[in-house]
């Protein structure tokens, strides 16, 4: 058997040309967990970011004879085509007739029923490493599941873009939403397999659930590595600018009158306003556009910046930065009227309006944060299935 399966992987692999150099995500590792899938049937947590070369892993697996019973997806949907926050319906998926349960809007957690007749769960996401990016949260309700369900897990990791580095004001719990659900701070520098290991070591599931996992971790990997990403993860981070630029640029989505170019081209990597001075060096109209049908300030036209002129360089050396907050904040003409109530969730801490609003700067603030990034980062090592920054 062994001998027919690794036949096939090499099959595959000769058919399917691996997307990033070097480096080896755990779903491409077929030889570690297609024997634990044999005889199994298999529920895949996963959207269009799960691929093992350029082929899906719903598609790979049922070549290979896996009994797929059911796809569940998480925000944005299979697909990946959703707005934020759009609903997703149940489906089939037309190419293997799997069915595809949301787990988005009223079903965020995987109900006992949908799983009762499953083996075995799989999880293969790409995340970007920042709090509020949903997929940690769909991970958590995940494991709460399976461990209630007395089930199995199986995640099959991949690097963490923003891996290279912690920071941020870390979440206080009394702002728990679905966008952040643990005390750990915006950019967590932990790859999805490393983070369950968290959840299930520090005891941060509900009811202090120990879900039963086994994680394929990636090869040729640690947290120094330079990794792009072969599928964007959500319809509005489309390259890698807009997502070493996401964990900082994202806390305007909090505020009520700021642009943060969705309905453009260039989502997340430029930001304006229709309350900036007209004198600042560019200029954008959101539209009506594919995962961003309504986005705020829609056909307005928005005065700002353009960020897409940083290296990738610059930008992955800037790391999280407060600036576009700050400076968003000094441009906008109704200072009482900013900060909408998303913002607490979003920052995970009601100080930071407050601050931003006496006039502190970013030193200042930070350092406010230093003695919890400290314990973080401690509670952090002890979990890390890969070298270190530091």
């Amino acid at each position: 058997m062994k001998k027919i399966i690794s036949i096939l992987i090499a099959c595959f692999f000769i058919a399917n040309s691996v997307h990033a150099k070097n480096v080896i995500v755990g779903a491409e590792r077929l030889d570690q967990y297609l024997p634990l899938l044999k005889g199994k049937s298999v529920g895949l947590v996963i959207n269009q970011t799960s691929i093992v070369g350029n082929t899906h892993l719903l598609d790979t697996l049922i070549s290979l004879g896996v009994n797929v019973k059911t796809v569940f997806a998480p925000e944005h949907g299979f697909r990946g085509t959703a707005d934020a926050g759009e609903h997703v319906n149940n489906d089939i998926d037309p190419k293997t007739n799997v069915a595809i349960v949301s787990l988005y809007g009223d079903n965020k957690k995987l109900k006992s029923s949908q799983i009762k007749d499953l083996d075995l769960v799989i999880f293969d996401i790409q995340d970007v490493g920042a709090r509020f990016y949903t997929y940690i949260s769909t991970l958590q309700y995940v494991m709460e599941s399976c461990a209630e369900s007395k089930k199995p897990l199986l995640i099959l990791d991949r690097p963490n873009p923003n891996g290279h580095y912690v920071d941020g004001p870390t979440l206080d719990t009394q702002y728990r939403s679905f966008v952040g659900m643990q005390a750990i701070p915006i950019v967590h520098g932990m790859t999805i397999g490393e983070y369950a290991k968290m959840l299930n070591g520090e005891k941060m599931l509900a009811k202090k659930l120990q879900c039963n996992i086994t994680i394929v971790a990636c090869l040729n990997y640690d947290h120094k590595t330079f990794y792009t990403l072969p599928v964007k993860p959500s319809p509005n981070l489309p390259n890698m600018t807009a997502i070493y630029l996401y964990p900082s640029i994202c806390l305007l989505e909090g505020t009520k009158n700021v642009s943060l170019g969705r309905g453009t081209d260039k989502p997340f990597q430029i930001y304006g306003s229709d309350e900036f001075s007209a004198n600042l060096p560019y200029s954008f109209a959101p539209q009506s556009l594919p995962g961003a049908k309504t986005p705020p300030l829609l056909d307005k036209k928005c005065n700002g910046y353009d960020l897409t002129t940083m290296s990738l360089d610059s930008l992955r050396k800037q790391k999280f930065t407060l600036n576009y907050v700050l400076n968003a904040y000094k441009q906008s003409k109704n200072k009482n009227n900013f900060f909408s109530s998303f913002f607490v969730k979003l920052s995970g801490k009601a100080s930071l309006a407050l601050q931003i609003e006496k006039g502190m700067d970013e030193k200042t603030i930070k350092a406010t944060w230093k003695t919890q990034l400290a314990k973080f980062k401690v509670i952090r090592k002890k979990y890390l299935l890969y070298k270190d920054f530091e």
